[in-house]
């Protein structure tokens, strides 16, 4: 156990139910805040959040207007979508929701919306990482100001720290009080964060989760027994897969849900996989994951989130697949496979 009061800790109470299977779960607490933070937590919302819990989390496209702006009575529309489609979570201003190519203003606005419509419904995951560690930390306090539940704070990116230099990165992304999960995403950051560097810093109070996007399902055991050595319990670091096509073995495996591309246009199928894999059910699984297969490897047909937006807009749930430069929309040569496997999932 870790030897300080944890949130995730205190949240262990009786487990809900999921078809008759007991499932543990963050309950409804107050994650406290660091004290010897270096710099104070901004905003109001600290005793209002939704804390993380296991399932299925869409990394949220954003969508825009022909010209490039944000829709955000789209955004309002796709929110509403995922609430009636009984998706687990909200990831917001993440990769696939181009972040990187939206200034502080627009930000703001895109959480905003996201509070007003989901808040205390669904948790509120929204991507603050980037390459600069003061970027990070600004994008965090205005998470925090405008009331969302966590940060996903990916490892910077491109100019490779020592993990040494991961750790201490984390740490203080945390220290800010805002609960934190780490993005291990080394295919596109150039830097793997390893198991045994997320165990040392896992017994922090606001490190409550890990979206690991390696493909590699053998790492929920590497970062299970890694976490164990530190004193640090399953039930307090959640797992998720960032890999749509092994998210299912991931959870068998024992992992908590994903944070997933695939739920922007199939949200009710991936829940209900998650749910079916977290009662380690895995016949259920197959027979779920089986139609939706396809769009887990065709929806990365070309650089994410250029196929996905494309397939949002086929299946009616936004009107334009524009994305912002340097991406562009979907290469007409494409537009048949994504078709097809729209069509397979029984989505068109």
């Amino acid at each position: 156990m870790r030897s300080y009061c944890c949130a995730a800790t205190a949240a262990l109470l009786l487990p809900p139910l999921i078809n008759g299977f007991s499932l543990p779960m963050y309950g409804n607490v107050r994650f406290r805040t660091m004290t010897n933070s270096a710099l104070p937590a901004a905003g109001n919302n600290a005793d209002e959040r939704t804390p993380m819990k296991q399932g299925s989390y869409v990394a949220l496209v954003t969508p825009m207007t022909p010209t490039g702006e944000i829709n955000l009575p789209a955004l309002r529309s796709l929110l509403q979508f995922h609430l009636k489609a009984g998706t687990d979570g909200l990831c917001i201003l993440g990769t696939t929701g181009e972040a990187s190519v939206m200034n502080m203003a627009e930000r703001k606005s895109v959480l905003d919306v996201a509070v007003e419509e989901v808040k205390g419904k669904m948790p509120i995951l929204v991507g603050t990482g980037t390459i600069d560690p003061e970027h990070v930390k600004e994008q965090t306090l205005q998470a925090i100001d405008c009331g969302c539940d966590a940060s996903l704070v990916v490892t910077p990116y491109y100019v490779k720290p020592p993990q040494r230099g991961l750790m201490k990165h984390f740490e203080t992304m945390a220290d800010l009080g805002l609960p934190v999960c780490i993005y291990n995403v080394p295919g596109r950051t150039g830097v793997d964060f390893l198991p045994d560097s997320i165990g040392k810093i896992a017994g922090h109070p606001n490190i409550v989760a890990v979206k690991e996007a390696t493909g590699d399902v053998s790492r929920v055991t590497k970062i299970r027994d890694a976490c164990d050595a530190n004193g640090v319990t399953t039930n307090e670091l959640l797992l998720f897969s960032g890999d749509d096509g092994t998210t299912d073995e991931f959870v068998l495996s024992g992992g908590n849900g994903c944070i997933s591309v695939t739920a922007n246009v199939a949200p009710s199928a991936m829940h209900d996989l998650m749910m079916a894999a977290l009662r380690r059910d895995p016949t259920e699984v197959d027979r779920i994951n089986a139609p939706i297969r396809n769009l887990h490897k065709d929806l990365f047909c070309e650089a994410n989130p250029i196929p996905v937006k494309w397939a949002v807009k086929r299946i009616g749930e936004i009107d334009c697949p524009y994305l912002r430069p340097p991406l562009d929309e979907l290469a007409p040569e494409h537009h048949e496979i994504l078709e097809n496997a729209l069509r397979s999932a029984g989505l068109i």
